[in-house]
């Protein structure tokens, strides 16, 4: 039963790696089991870097899923990212055979089947191909073609790429963590599962989440993904920018951030300073938080003006009625929603990976940073594309249909040789009686 299915999410990250076993409860929303996290030193901007921190990673951050849960993990639902990520718009058409036929789930399939085999820039691979609206017989904007009559099928499909290399070394990775991969999914389009309601989907939403090594983008409109981007900045350059501007080490840049940044300026005060422990036989070192919100306040602007730019190049700028999501650990960081608003010129809000979440032990689970690991379990539940799910229960229908006439003809061929055997036996029958009245 679905409510007994167990998924796992398995997020490689620039900064964690963090795995997290669910399941539905009986109320349809998603309860955590067990979550692992561990400290990803093999993985640069979203990309595998060196295979053996990552397998270690892996190990132990589903090692303590498993001793949460009582599960033993084997098959994982894994996220891919990283400034490799493409995306493009293809035009696709099948030819049917009868134009008074309806069009069936099975000629949805080999449509989108068919766009897994255009050509792809050399080092690349197709990892997505979401459909955007229909043409029937050059009737266009369908948005659900099954049932209706045509011979001439189209569709304009979102084509996302990732460079082969990349997926080759995630897939060695998680093979060597002793682990199978069941789905291999764009780590925002993951996120969006978790954060985003389907109102805001048909509404028009941007989704921006602000990682450890990139900030993803997926724009939804009329419940569709419609754009999607990778900017090779996140939380880390943040990170190195104050190492740089206060001359200290990572750690502390990174606590600086975490505990003390501030995403606008303006709401630091001059007044306020913080003293750092430095190296051995050293006074320690004070940093002024209004100099420290300068440092962040600028590459937080940099990035927005990034996504901003995205927005206008994907047409959908004036179609956000919902505004701008933004999740990740990134979007913990304080007075960030005001920073976007005022640099993209919409209404933002957070998003928390709780919309399909039910009770769980683990509270942390509910904050930013692990909206694309909850969004990969949740993946084992829902489609990316409401679509597909329509489709899948269309296909059992028809399947069910088939099979049941199969069962009528089977019942009725059954029945007709049943009738034969029984005229032939009756026949031999009355012939043996006559024989025997002549004798």
């Amino acid at each position: 039963m679905q409510e007994e299915k167990l998924v796992v999410g398995l997020d490689i990250g620039t900064t964690k790696i963090c795995a997290i076993v669910g399941r539905k409860n009986e109320y349809g929303t998603l309860e955590v089991l067990g979550m692992g996290k561990a400290v990803s030193d093999g993985v640069s901007r979203g990309i595998v870097s060196n295979i053996d921190k990552t397998v270690m990673a892996i190990r132990k951050a589903v090692q303590e899923a498993e001793e949460q849960s009582g599960i033993n993990i084997q098959v994982v639902n894994v996220g891919i990212a990283g400034q490799h990520i493409r995306s493009s718009i293809h035009h696709g058409s099948i030819t049917r055979n009868s134009k008074d036929e309806e069009i069936t789930v099975a000629d949805v399939e080999r449509l989108t089947n068919d766009m897994y085999r255009i050509v792809t820039p050399p080092g690349c691979e197709i990892i997505h191909v979401m459909p955007q609206h229909y043409t029937v017989d050059y009737e266009d904007g369908i948005v659900d073609p099954v049932g209706m009559s045509g011979v001439k099928l189209e569709a304009d499909f979102h084509i996302i790429t990732a460079q082969t290399n990349a997926i080759n070394n995630v897939n060695k990775c998680v093979r060597k963590a002793g682990l199978q991969i069941e789905h291999l999914i764009l780590e925002p389009l993951a996120s969006s599962l978790a954060v985003l309601s389907e109102e805001e989907k048909k509404a028009g939403v941007c989704l921006v989440d602000i990682g450890g090594g990139t900030t993803d983008i997926a724009i939804f409109y009329d419940s569709i993904i419609r754009h999607t981007a990778v900017i090779p900045f996140g939380g880390d350059i943040i990170t190195e920018d104050i190492q740089q501007g206060c001359s200290v080490m990572r750690e502390q840049a990174e606590l600086l951030k975490i505990k003390f940044g501030k995403a606008i300026a303006e709401e630091a005060s001059f007044n306020e300073i913080v003293s750092i422990r430095r190296l051995r036989d050293r006074p320690p070192k004070e940093i002024s938080l209004k100099n420290l919100a300068y440092i962040v306040e600028a590459r937080m602007q940099e990035i927005f003006e990034l996504v901003h730019a995205e927005i206008i190049a994907s047409g959908f700028a004036e179609k956000l009625t919902a505004g701008i999501v933004l999740t990740g650990g990134g979007a913990q960081l304080a007075y960030v929603k005001h920073l976007c608003e005022l640099m993209c010129a919409t209404d933002a809000r957070i998003g928390h990976p709780n919309e399909y979440l039910g009770k769980s032990k683990i509270e942390d689970v509910k904050t930013p940073m692990f909206a694309t690991s909850v969004g990969l379990v949740l993946s084992g539940y829902k489609a990316l594309d409401e679509r597909n799910m329509d489709y899948i229960r269309k296909k059992e229908h028809e399947d069910g249909h088939k099979l049941k006439q199969n069962k009528k003809s089977d019942d009725k061929q059954g029945s007709m040789f049943f009738r034969r055997m029984l005229e032939k036996t009756k026949k031999i029958l009355i012939d043996d009686f006559n024989e025997k009245e002549e004798y």
